[in-house]
């Protein structure tokens, strides 16, 4: 075994192909271009076939990557799609915008003496090629139990559920407020980032299964929980997000062309703002943009505005490089478009013309103290080290609240103080019997993949309620 082991490694991991930074800082199109059947199968065969895959114990949905990937190097690129959807109806998505490095790659034994196996890559690839190449065939439509559910909002945690129900032989309704599927996948992410076909297809695969769904339909004001109840569905499932925009509360930041990511990034995206003249979308496009924030939605912010046209792009941070929460692949990308990185810099007021709209920003140099509640050292003001950052654009990024429309609207759901669902943190089950909740809605801003482990979960809770009751 050791010989085998030393003679794999001598494959170095197979470098994804991308779009070079100088041509894609200028366009939407998606940045990494895919693996070939050739480099897929390459690359799979580095694959140790662990006895206990210790990459499984860091995946949230579990998905059997010692077997799909033993598939792939066997070029049986159908067979693998088949065993991922297994666990993870989403594996475009997933292969795409999962934070691989800290989760499945970061317990690959690989990775201890070389490069971990590029798991998510060959996840990507064989979402792709059945995509483009495959059967098209769905798996087997189970025996129907009768049942219904609503499940409310259509981003990853709902998406997941969904499918999972379905594969019990439920009924499943998807409830989503706005005007097409996908929630944060396609409202949050960039183009460039997940492409909206990508999701379309993930989703139209579920409704090949059997899923039904409601646009426009804001539960809580057009339709209420209770009321879903009363129109014969058996159990709910809240997946609906947090959504709610995160302010600095400094002074100046309601001047013109100061906005929050969630809008700036909702406008780019779902309303396809990235598509002018073809779509007339009001977005603003700043010469000299400053992003607020070092998370992924910052990083996507940064380089949309970007593409949008801007000369300069910086992001400030009070942090240093070390606390950034990004992902390591989106801060390298950003730098490699030209982004400009201005860290332990906290902004102190916003300042304007006579017109009200943004011409600078005041910031204060910070240095690192000791560490806060979340593990990372706390940033501390440098006395006297005032200074301006000229800018006639600032997106905030710094976080975002409970999405409040729903959870407001039902006195039965308990909310913490933060307005956050609190629900079972192995069921999903909230205070209100038949209601499930899950993904960023409890927890707060988290991963695309967390929130699909948070619904498989309730999806079997929500199973065995159906099957046995509360």
């Amino acid at each position: 075994m050791a010989e085998k082991e030393t003679k794999k490694e001598k494959t170095p991991r197979q470098p994804m192909p991308e779009q070079a930074a100088e041509v894609r800082r200028r366009n939407f199109d998606e940045v990494p271009l895919g693996y070939s059947a050739e480099t897929a199968i390459t690359e799979a065969q580095r694959c140790l076939q662990c006895k206990k895959p210790a990459c499984v114990s860091g995946c949230p949905v579990s998905v059997d990557i010692r077997g799909f990937v033993g598939l792939v190097a066997e070029g049986k690129f159908s067979d693998a799609i088949r065993k991922i959807w297994e666990k993870n109806s989403l594996p475009a998505v997933c292969g795409r915008v999962c934070p691989q490095e800290i989760q499945c790659e970061g317990q690959c034994v690989l990775g201890k003496k070389g490069e971990p196996l590029a798991i998510g890559n060959l996840e990507r690839f064989v979402a792709d090629y059945e995509r483009t190449q495959g059967s098209g065939e769905i798996p087997p439509k189970p025996e129907p139990t009768g049942k219904k559910v609503a499940v409310v909002g259509s981003g990853p945690s709902g998406l997941t559920v969904a499918g999972d129900l379905l594969q019990k032989g439920h009924e499943v309704t998807l409830f989503e407020a706005f005007h097409k599927t996908g929630g944060v996948l396609v409202y949050g992410i960039p183009e460039f980032r997940l492409p909206k076909d990508i999701v379309a297809s993930e989703i139209a695969f579920l409704e090949k299964q059997g899923l039904k769904i409601e646009c426009d339909a804001v539960v809580g004001k057009t339709v209420t929980l209770d009321e879903i109840f009363e129109d014969g569905y058996d159990a709910v499932y809240i997946g609906v997000g947090a959504g709610l925009p995160r302010f600095l509360n400094i002074p100046g930041e309601n001047l013109i062309n100061i906005f929050s990511a969630n809008e700036y990034l909702t406008r780019a995206n779902l309303m396809k703002g990235y598509r002018f003249p073809e779509y007339d979308t009001p977005i603003a496009k700043g010469k000299n943009v400053v992003v607020l924030g070092a998370g992924n939605v910052a990083m996507d912010s940064a380089r949309t505005a970007m593409r949008l046209g801007a000369e300069k792009v910086r992001i400030v941070y009070r942090r240093s490089r070390d606390e950034m929460p990004a992902r390591v692949a989106e801060i390298h990308h950003a730098e490699e478009e030209g982004i400009e990185m201005y860290l332990l810099t906290n902004p102190t007021r916003f300042i304007g013309d006579e017109n009200g709209r943004v011409t600078s920003m005041e910031c204060i140099q910070m240095e690192l103290g000791e560490p806060d509640e979340s593990g990372r050292r706390r940033p501390v003001p440098i006395e006297g080290s005032e200074f301006i950052l000229d800018c006639d654009m600032a997106v905030v990024a710094v976080g975002a609240g409970a999405n409040p429309v729903l959870t407001q609207s039902d006195p039965e759901i308990t909310l913490n103080k933060r307005g956050y669902i609190v629900a079972d943190e192995e069921t999903g089950k909230t205070t209100k019997p038949g209601v499930w909740a899950g993904g960023d809605i409890v927890t707060g801003q988290a991963t695309v993949i967390l929130a699909m482990g948070a619904g498989r979960a309730a999806a079997d809770s929500i199973h065995k309620y159906l099957t046995w009751g509360w």
